[in-house]
């Protein structure tokens, strides 16, 4: 299959190639497409062969549900057994944006969709050449992120394109993304809104809006658990770099040290080593290929520029990765989790045994040293 790449700019929409990528949707196939947060691989969220075909080009446990993606509100009823209230009020406050919903589905939307649940994931995404083509797919676009399963989520059409050349029918460049992160994903089907993936929309702006408390998944900050996943990202390792990576907390100059002692100890023994460190600390690392993730106070540079970091990183065949630890709060706690599943939850303390604090007030002792 040749894969057609097709260069799109969402403040002057070409109406001729949303129409060429919509008819491959319609007709079965697949379609890669940019939206605020990643880049998406849509299929015909419809169409249960569409879905199949998405979990076989990603190479993806086909009991993991696919986010479907609608354009405007008055999709959204078909698709689910009801609207509660609380969806309502998310979705007049957040969508068009980075936020999924998970709902009781409806029959109308195929079990292949939704990985076997009786539940789907919605959201409306905040992108003008996205939403272009879920309307000109018919209005419900079945979509993982771009990439292969388990590696970082692509930012910029030319890693969709080391993925998934020859697999899909087409690409749309719209060039990098905003945000750089997933969707927050949060389940209403259980009375208590519960976030099973953290991302820009955070707990607390949650339950600014829905004026009650807002539930963690515990998978979040620890382990997957054997759980049938009810949201992407929730039971298998995710957004991980060729190289093995390990997230070292604890305090800014003891975690240097470590970083730049176990950096050399690796290098001595023939591996290539980089660092993802910060604006605040780049300068003071010594490895192979530093890379500055942005600047700690300004959460969103971080965000942006995560997965690039680790796809460069494969580029250059770095084999032992060390990474800073993040703030576990706000949107930091999105840039953990992401950093945590890339990781395969391998973290190391520089000093004192580290608490993991989740926000039930729930201690977990993860009791790993430096040695």
């Amino acid at each position: 299959m040749k894969t057609e790449v097709a260069v799109v700019d969402e403040t002057e929409i070409d109406m001729e190639i949303i129409k060429r990528a919509g008819d491959i949707l319609k007709e079965g196939g697949l379609v890669a497409f940019p939206t605020e947060t990643v880049y998406g691989l849509g299929g015909d969220a419809l169409n249960r062969e569409s879905s199949k075909k998405i979990y076989a080009a990603k190479g993806r446990p086909s009991d993991n549900p696919l986010i479907v993606h609608i354009a405007d509100m008055d999709m959204l009823g078909p698709i689910v057994e009801m609207i509660p209230e609380m969806a309502e009020k998310l979705a007049a406050r957040y969508w068009p944006g980075p936020l999924t919903m998970i709902l009781k589905k409806s029959e109308k939307v195929p079990l292949e969709t939704t990985g076997g649940l009786d539940t789907v994931a919605v959201r409306m995404p905040k992108h003008n050449t996205a939403l272009a083509l879920i309307r000109a797919a018919g209005g419900y676009i079945a979509a993982p992120s771009a990439n292969t399963s388990g590696k970082p989520s692509p930012t910029q059409a030319r890693f969709v394109k080391e993925d998934m050349d020859g697999r899909i029918e087409m690409i749309l460049d719209g060039g990098a993304v905003g945000i750089g992160l997933e969707s927050t994903i949060v389940d209403l089907t259980e009375g208590k809104p519960m976030i099973l993936r953290p991302g820009y929309i955070t707990k607390e702006m949650l339950e600014e809006t829905l004026k009650i408390p807002v539930a963690l998944d515990r998978t979040i900050l620890q382990a997957d658990t054997g759980k049938a996943p009810k949201a992407p990202g929730m039971k298998y390792r995710h957004y991980a770099p060729k190289g093995t990576l390990t997230i070292v907390a604890g305090e800014e100059q003891k975690v240097i040290q470590a970083i730049n002692e176990r950096a050399e100890q690796m290098r001595k023994k023939g591996e290539k080593v980089g660092v993802i460190g910060t604006a605040e600390t780049a300068a003071l690392y010594r490895a192979d290929s530093v890379k500055s993730a942005g600047n700690r106070q300004k959460e969103e540079t971080v965000a942006k520029e995560l997965y690039r970091i680790l796809r460069e990183f494969d580029d250059e065949d770095v084999t032992v990765i060390y990474s800073e630890a993040f703030e576990n709060t706000g949107f930091g706690q999105a840039i953990m989790n992401r950093l945590l599943k890339a990781a395969g939850h391998r973290v190391e303390y520089a000093g004192e045994t580290f608490i993991q604090r989740n926000e039930d007030e729930m201690q977990h002792d993860i009791r790993i040293k430096m040695p």
